[in-house]
C-alpha cells in the first residue's frame, strides 16, 4: 500500500503554555514531509492576529507550507481582504477560506453589513486575486443548517466553481461516510480533489460532544468500545487502532491525502502515521 501525503491542522496559542504546546506539534509532526499545516480561527474570528502570528512563526521556523485559515465573521470584505493580503506578504499563500461559525454564539450567520455574505463570495475574491490555493471546507454529513447531503454537495459544487483547488472534510468515525460522499459528489461532476479529514480522538468525551454539535454522526459501538477502553486505560490503544484502520481503508479505496485534526497533541497522529507507513524525512532544525 502506498504511504498517504499527510497536511496537518493547528490552533493559534492564547497563552505562553500553549505556545510551547504548538511549537511541539510542529516539531513532532514536520518532519513527517507534510503538504502544508494549516492554522484556525477562533469563534467568530477572534484569534485572527493570533492566527496571523502564528502562520508567519511556523512559515519562518519549519520552512513548511502553511495555509492560514480566513472566514466571513465579522469583518467588512475590505478588511478580509486586508488580513488576506496580510498572509500574502508574510509568504503564506494557502488560504483555507470558510464562512465561520455565527459570531457569541449566535444561532444563525449574520452577514457583517459591508462583509460577504457567504464563503462562495469570499472564495471569488480571493481567487480573483491569483494570489492564494484556496481550500475549503465540505461535509460528509448533512450540516447543521443543510436540509440535505444533496444540498451539501450542491453548496460543494459551487465553491469549487467559486476557484477553489481543494475540499477538506469535516471529520467522521467510519469510512463509508466519506466514501458514499465522494460518490455523490462525482456523481454532481466535482473532479476536484476531496480529502478527507482525520481526527485522532485524544479524548472521547469532548469528541463525542464535538461530533453532535458540528453533525457528526457516532456509531454506537463506539460508545461502548470507549467505555471498555477507559476502564481498562486503553483510550489511546484503542483510539490509535481504530484510526489507522479507518485511514487504511480510505488509502485502498483510492485516497491519497489525508488532513489531521491534531488539536495541538500530536502524539496519536504521529502513531496512525507511522503505521501508516508515512515516516520522518528530516528534522525540524533540517527545514528551518
Amino acid at each position: 500500500m502506498t504511504s498517504p501525503a499527510v497536511s496537518f491542522e493547528v490552533f493559534p496559542p492564547k497563552s505562553v503554555d500553549a505556545s510551547f504546546r504548538l511549537w511541539d506539534t510542529a516539531q513532532a509532526l514536520a518532519p513527517l514531509a507534510p503538504r502544508f499545516f494549516s492554522v484556525t480561527y477562533g469563534a467568530g474570528g477572534s484569534t485572527r492576529d493570533l492566527t496571523h502570528d502564528s502562520a508567519h512563526v511556523l512559515r519562518r521556523t519549519s520552512g513548511l507550507p502553511v495555509a492560514a485559515h480566513l472566514t466571513c465573521v465579522g469583518a467588512s470584505k475590505a478588511e478580509t481582504l486586508e488580513v488576506a493580503d496580510s498572509f500574502a506578504e508574510i509568504g503564506v499563500t494557502d488560504i483555507v477560506a470558510l464562512r465561520g461559525d455565527p459570531e457569541n454564539g449566535a444561532p444563525t450567520f449574520t452577514p457583517h453589513a459591508d462583509g460577504f455574505a457567504d464563503s462562495v463570495e469570499l472564495i471569488e475574491a480571493l481567487a480573483k486575486t491569483g494570489k492564494f490555493t484556496l481550500r475549503v471546507g465540505a461535509y460528509p454529513e448533512p450540516h447543521p443548517e443543510s436540509h440535505d447531503q444533496a444540498q451539501n454537495v450542491e453548496w460543494l459544487k459551487r465553491k469549487f466553481d467559486a476557484g477553489a483547488d481543494e475540499a477538506i472534510t469535516q471529520f467522521f468515525f467510519e469510512t463509508e461516510t466519506f466514501l458514499r460522499f465522494r460518490d455523490a459528489c462525482a456523481a454532481a461532476g466535482i473532479t476536484k480533489t476531496i480529502t478527507p479529514g482525520i481526527m485522532p480522538v485524544t479524548n472521547w468525551k469532548s469528541a463525542r460532544n464535538f461530533a453532535t454539535r458540528c453533525g457528526a454522526s457516532v456509531p454506537a459501538a463506539l460508545d461502548e468500545a470507549y467505555a471498555a477502553a477507559i476502564r481498562d486505560d486503553r483510550h489511546d490503544l484503542l483510539s490509535t487502532a481504530l484510526c489507522t484502520e479507518m485511514c487504511s481503508e480510505l488509502v485502498s479505496e483510492g485516497v491519497e491525502n489525508l488532513h489531521f485534526y491534531t488539536l495541538n497533541r500530536p502524539e496519536l497522529t504521529r502513531a496512525v502515521c507511522r503505521a501508516l507507513g508515512v515516516t520522518a524525512q528530516t528534522s525540524l532544525s533540517d527545514v528551518a
